[in-house]
Formats: C-alpha cells, structure tokens, sequence
C-alpha cells in the first residue's frame, strides 16, 4: 500500500478520501485555498499546503502549485477527487512522470473516453450500444443540418469535449438546431477550448443509469451494480438511488457486461462509471459516456455492495488485490443519495452564505458525507454541493421513509438549501412509484 497521499480536492470529497487514507495508515495530504483555510478538510488532514487564491485557475485547477505541495510534502501518490484536475489527461501524465502514484485510470484511458465523439465510435467497435449519431465532428451548420436529416429530429445537440452536464441542447426541427449548433460551440469553445460539436438521437423521455466499474490491479474489470440518476436539473444530477427500479435483473447483466465490455475496451484500471440512457418504452440502453474517476454518488454503491470503493482505489493502484471477491458480489438493500446544495429549492440558483447552524441528522441506515461544518462559509467560487445525505434501508420503501426523517432532521441555516426539494420530491406520486424519468423534475416545478 502507498504510504501517503495529497488529495487534490477540497470540501466532501477530500474530506471522504481522508477518512478511509487515515483508516488505512496512509498519510493524508489536503491542500487548500485561500478561501477553504477552515474547512473541515484542511484540519482533518494529517499535513496541509495553501497552494493559492480563492479562483480554482490559481489553486485546485493549478497543476504546478498542485505537483510543487506533492514535492514539498513528499506524498507518494495524488488521488484527484472528482472535479478540478480529476480526468485531465496531461496532469496525469506529470504526476505518473514525476515519479509519483496517480490515483486513478491510466491517462491514455482518460484521453480515449474524453472525446465525447472518439468514445462512442470506440464502444460501438467494442460491441456497446450507442444511440443513432455522427461519428466525426459536424464541420459547421451546413452539416449539422444534413446529419441531423439522417438521425431524426429531435436530436441532441452536444459538446464533443463536455461534460457534467454542460454543453448540451435539444433541437426540436432544422430552425432549432440552426439556432443551437452556434451556441453550444462556442460555449464549448469558452469552456473547454474545443468547439467541436457531436449529434445524437434524442429521447424525449428517458431514464439515466449508470454503472459503476472497477478495473483491478490484476487486469479484470469488474462491475458493482447500477445506479439510477435521473433526478436532474439543468441536466445535472441532485438525486441518485441503487438498484434503479426500472432495471429487470437481465437489464442488469446486460447493463453491466456491456460496462466491463467498455472497460476492457481501454483497459482501465482503477474507479469508472460507464453512463447510459434506457429507453423505458423499449428497454433499449445506449452508450452515453465514461467518467474516468471516482463518482459524486459512489456512496450508495458503497452501501449497496458493502465495499469502500476510496480504498479499492488505493489497492488497485498500489497493486494490491481487492478487499473483495469480485466473483461473489451480492447486492443488499437499496440506498439513496441527496445532493444537499447551497441553492434556492424552486429555482435552484446558488445562494452561498456564512453557516450558522449545522445539524446533520443520524439514525440507522443514515450517512452524511459534509464539506463544511457551523461557522463556516460557503463561498461562491467553487460548487453549491455542502453534503451528500445518503440512507440505506433494506428495500426501497424503508430507503425512502428514513430519507424522509433525514431530511427533516438536517438543519442549516445561513445560506440557501435545497432540503424543501427533497421533501417534496420524497412525497412526489412519480418518484415515490419508481416510475419516472429525466423531466420529473421538470414536472414538479
């Protein structure tokens, strides 16, 4: 096992991959900004660096103030969180060429299924699904209009090196993509320094499951179940539950073979999710995207399989061997992820603020994975995500009622939250049915 590891991340996530390098007898290495000095994160670790300013381009973002902490501390080894510098393929390259552990897949993985584009035509080779699409860049309008003549309308505009969500619109007709195909390029060209734009069939409605997979030191790759992900609002995530209620148990092995097919595909190494979108009407799935790192909602498959997938990160690239059988993994229970944000609950814009009172709640079956604690503020540099409430029950209805009173029960107050959002959607008839989609929040608004 490595001996020490700088987390090269900040707030619940930093805060989770301490907790288990402490609990395994590794030296935990936290660096921070000038705006997180007192986070919890920062005092938890066992040394900690300000590596710059509050704007992340100058701190979390900055890949040399991030490789000169790992120098001046000695660590071992860099595990990037999510986020930030986490599927940045050349950062990768540095650390692994500066002699040090990088804490995720090979960066030739990364590069493979960064490119929204190369990834599909890579897991259509490998015999994973993808939906009816362009398998090149689309040159300009012109040949938007004539791909999309071909695909079907309405067709999904993206942004070939997107992600988390952004850089995605939906054209109903040829006037609609003539007036997206522009934005979305050039807003892919202000974020991600890459214009390129990528078509696909759209699903009017649909549901976002996705797989997690684990790629051992041994060479296997192995799949921990699926995850439902459809609570979404401007395309991004806000509630997660595994297993989802719309997958069959063939679903499943369909769902997951085709995961350890896309893995083996790169032959990744280390945590992954393998995204997809299943057609209800059908119970087609398609091929949507692979996350080259650790998962926001990991902790619901950690509860679900028993298996603390921050740790099964260091073994495998320690080289070390699961702390699992990965030829006996049983499912148990069914768990839930709540996204707790600094944001309004109808509208959902940001509202950071100094924390006054903060009360997680307990209980049995209830985790609460937090980046911030009373007297601290949150800022509005960095993301609105304070906490993850995660409840484990031993089916879906027993999940929902302690998510119900663990909701009730956090109290924060100073900045705004999205607790009321939860409330409402733990009572919704859609939600509560397990028969839902990506509008349903949509629908509640």
């Amino acid at each position: 096992m490595i001996e020490s590891v700088l987390v090269a991340n900040r707030g619940e996530i930093a805060r989770r991959v301490i907790r288990t390098a402490r609990r395994l007898g590794i030296r935990a290495i936290a660096v921070y900004s000038e705006a997180d000095a007192d986070l919890p994160f920062v005092a938890e670790a066992d040394e900690a660096v300000c590596i710059g300013p509050a704007n992340p381009a100058q701190s979390y973002r900055d890949t040399e103030a991030v490789l000169a902490a790992a120098k001046k501390t000695k660590a071992a080894a860099i595990h990037p969180g999510y986020g930030f510098l986490s599927e940045n393929a050349d950062f990768a390259r540095t650390v692994v060429e500066n002699g040090l552990v990088w804490i995720g897949p090979d960066p030739d993985a990364i590069t493979a299924m960064g490119d929204k584009i190369n990834a599909r035509n890579l897991m259509g080779l490998s015999g994973v699904p993808v939906a009816a699409g362009t398998d090149h860049p689309v040159a300009d309008i012109e040949h938007a209009v004539a791909a999309a003549a071909g695909i079907g309308y309405p067709i999904m505009v993206k942004a070939a090196a997107g992600g988390g969500g952004m850089g995605m619109a939906v054209a109903e007709d040829e006037d609609g993509l003539r007036a997206e195909y522009d934005k979305i390029k050039g807003f892919a060209e202000r974020m991600f320094g890459d214009g390129s734009v990528l078509l696909e069939r759209y699903f009017p409605r649909v549901r976002h499951i996705e797989v997690q997979i684990l790629g051992l030191a041994d060479g296997r790759v192995v799949a921990l179940g699926e995850r439902e992900c459809s609570v979404q609002r401007r395309n991004q995530k806000v509630a997660e539950e595994s297993p989802s209620p719309a997958v069959s148990p063939e679903q499943r092995a369909a769902l997951c073979a085709a995961a350890v097919r896309a893995g083996e595909a790169v032959n990744y190494r280390n945590a992954g999710t393998v995204e997809c979108l299943l057609d209800p009407a059908t119970g087609e799935f398609f091929f949507l995207e692979m996350n080259t790192r650790l998962q926001v909602e990991h902790p619901i498959t950690e509860l679900v399989y028993g298996v603390d997938l921050v740790e099964e990160q260091f073994r495998a690239a320690s080289g070390l061997a699961p702390n699992f059988d990965p030829d006996a993994l049983t499912p148990r229970g069914h768990a839930i992820e709540l996204r707790v944000n600094a944001e309004d609950p109808k509208r959902f814009l940001p509202g950071p603020g100094a924390i006054s009172v903060w009360t997680e709640p307990t209980g049995e079956g209830v985790r609460v994975d937090s980046g911030y604690v009373a007297g601290n503020m949150v800022t509005p540099f960095y993301d609105s995500l304070m906490a993850k409430l995660i409840v484990f029950g031993a089916d879906r209805a027993e999940a929902i009622e302690r998510a119900k009173a663990a909701v009730e029960g956090f109290v924060i107050e100073g900045p705004k939250k999205n607790l009321p959002f939860f409330a409402e959607l733990l009572e919704n008839p859609e939600f509560v049915s397990g028969d839902y989609d990506t509008g349903i929040v949509g629908r509640m608004r």
